[in-house]
């Protein structure tokens, strides 16, 4: 990661522009030497929540966790800068100032190793379309082709229930796995009439919203600017009975402000970067991020598609240490799918361990402006499909419609891989999206334009249930090359004696062979194995002691 930021980093001999000075800057700290805080005692700078998330995970607290050094952050203070917010992740701080002299202050201090313009006012160029601002997320006052009155024993799901009939999340809830206990923090521009409108009526009355935070203003009210949170919030969280249910309608919920709405601009990216730390601070499980970045008011910071290979920009190096910190962090895949310049994915979607969304119709089909991959270095994006045409939201005063972008698709599914995980509670995060994955539509044969294809709820949470959580098994019972397996198959048992307690099952755990064989006995399960029609399976083995299961995939 020093790498990567030095490389955008301007020198501490840069001159700036003479005339018309940029107002915001970044800056990036050598090193935590001399902080007050400590690894071996966290929670003076995580909650209980965040820590508990560590614990469960096998995640170690690292230095990475400590917070920026106040006292580099009182002497960037006394130059008269103003400051704005630290990132302890990427160990700098972003400011604000006009003056020269307080940048060669700043510069100066034995601590700061550079800073980065993030042009402002005056240096900006025709402010450009956002562009999960853009038409296609625009209000559609027309119901999608699909049916969308039906219920279920729970719920009366009104025009919500396309999107999460379509990843089969229903029975999740009739099961009762509806959110409670889990965390989501969203990341968006505003949330205006959150705090009236009737579709967030349960969250406010239950106490479901744990609080705001503004990282554009800092100490500002995110319910005003921008309904776009508002829109995003509602397919995760309304819980008005024959008009929207969200897909985790009693989860709980951190309303945080990274972007601006009427410029784009790359600080924008270190916002995103101080509200994640922030949610992984106050213990959140999950974040649904509705944004992306790609070009900017100034065409200088522009992205290329080479920036897109999960370990260049600013907002995706962000998102990756957010997962690696235990969080299921769920992205829009972006509209650009119908440029013909850039229909790629942008950051932080192209993030390694980012669980990216793309959008379809109701009918399954992919949305024309959903964002492709692969990522510039070859990786398959989107991961999964949910519905983002003719998506049920909560707009206006009071008032609900359809809208399109996958701004929508991220948080019907992360408000659903919520409901999985609550459901599935001993599973890390990378588990939980892995799951959702294999149990997609595509898993077989996944593409750059549908990724994985559309999951099945239902099937995820089955295939989680046949994997034993137990202790990993440095030496394997059996071992399955290759897989996925197309007509090529071999099996190889840990002991060519030994006896073991084979069943094979489909996604769903229903038993399609089972038996007892040796080492030398593999011919019978191999046949097995090789008549199945394409598509997901696990193989369990025992020997009465070990336990072991194992997904194949059957191209």
């Amino acid at each position: 990661m020093k790498k990567i930021l030095l490389l955008i980093l301007i020198s501490l001999g840069y001159v700036l522009h003479a005339q018309i000075a940029p107002d915001k800057y970044y800056i990036q700290f050598t090193d935590k030497e001399g902080t007050p805080y400590s690894i071996d005692n966290p929670s003076a700078f995580l909650s209980e929540r965040s820590i508990l998330r560590r614990q469960h995970q096998n995640i170690a607290i690292s230095e990475e966790d400590l917070p920026v050094n106040p006292a580099y952050l009182d002497a960037v203070e006394a130059t008269g800068a103003g400051m704005l917010y630290p990132s302890k992740w990427l160990n700098g701080v972003t400011i604000e100032t006009q003056s020269q002299q307080v940048l060669d202050e700043i510069a100066s201090l034995p601590f700061v190793s550079g800073f980065r313009s993030l042009p402002q006012g005056l240096w900006k160029e025709q402010p450009k379309p956002k562009q999960f601002f853009k038409m296609e997320e625009t209000g559609d006052h027309l119901r999608p082709e699909s049916t969308y009155l039906k219920q279920s024993f729970s719920y009366n799901y009104g025009s919500g229930y396309t999107q999460i009939s379509q990843i089969n999340g229903i029975p999740l809830h009739d099961d009762g796995f509806r959110g409670e206990g889990m965390v989501i923090a969203l990341l968006d521009a505003g949330y205006v009439a959150t705090n009236t409108h009737i579709a967030f009526d349960s969250i406010r009355n239950n106490g479901q919203i744990l609080g705001t935070k503004d990282f554009v203003h800092p100490g500002g009210d995110v319910y005003t600017e921008s309904s776009h949170g508002t829109s995003v919030l509602s397919t995760i969280a309304s819980n008005v009975s024959g008009q929207l249910i969200g897909t985790a309608p009693k989860a709980s919920f951190w309303l945080l402000r990274s972007e601006f709405v009427q410029y784009e601009h790359v600080i924008e990216e270190y916002n995103w970067v101080s509200a994640a730390e922030f949610a992984d601070s106050v213990g959140a499980d999950v974040i649904n991020s509705s944004l992306g970045y790609i070009d900017f008011d100034y065409p200088i910071w522009d992205h290329s598609y080479s920036h897109m290979d999960g370990q260049t920009c600013i907002a995706t190096i962000g998102a990756d240490i957010a997962a690696s910190k235990g969080i299921l962090v769920v992205n829009s895949a972006g509209n650009s799918g119908n440029s013909n310049s850039f229909p790629y994915i942008g950051s932080p979607a192209d993030g390694f361990k980012v669980f990216s969304i793309g959008a379809v119709t109701g009918n399954g089909d992919r949305a024309s402006f959903s964002s492709i991959g692969p990522t510039y270095d070859g990786r398959i994006k989107p991961d999964v499909m949910a519905m983002g045409q003719g998506t049920a939201v909560a707009t206006g005063s009071n008032s609900f419609s359809f809208s399109n972008g996958t701004s929508f698709s991220s948080p019907v599914m992360a408000g659903m891989a919520a409901c999985l995980w609550q459901a599935k509670p001993g599973f890390t995060n990378l588990q939980i999206k892995d799951a959702i994955m294999q149990s997609g539509s595509y898993a077989s044969d996944p593409d750059v334009y549908m990724g994985y294809g559309i999951p099945d709820m239902v099937v995820a949470y089955s295939l989680l249930t046949a994997i034993d959580t137990g202790h990993a098994l440095s030496d394997p019972l059996i071992s399955i090359h290759p897989n996925p397996i197309s007509e090529e198959l071999k099996i190889v048992y840990r002991s060519f004696r030994q006896l073991l307690d084979l069943t094979l099952m489909d996604a769903q755990g229903r038993v399609i062979h089972q038996g007892r064989y040796a080492g030398w006995e593999t011919a019978t399960l191999r046949q097995q194995i090789l008549r199945l029609p394409a598509g997901i399976y696990l193989i369990q083995a025992s020997d009465g002691q070990d336990k072991q299961t194992t997904k194949i995939v059957r191209l």
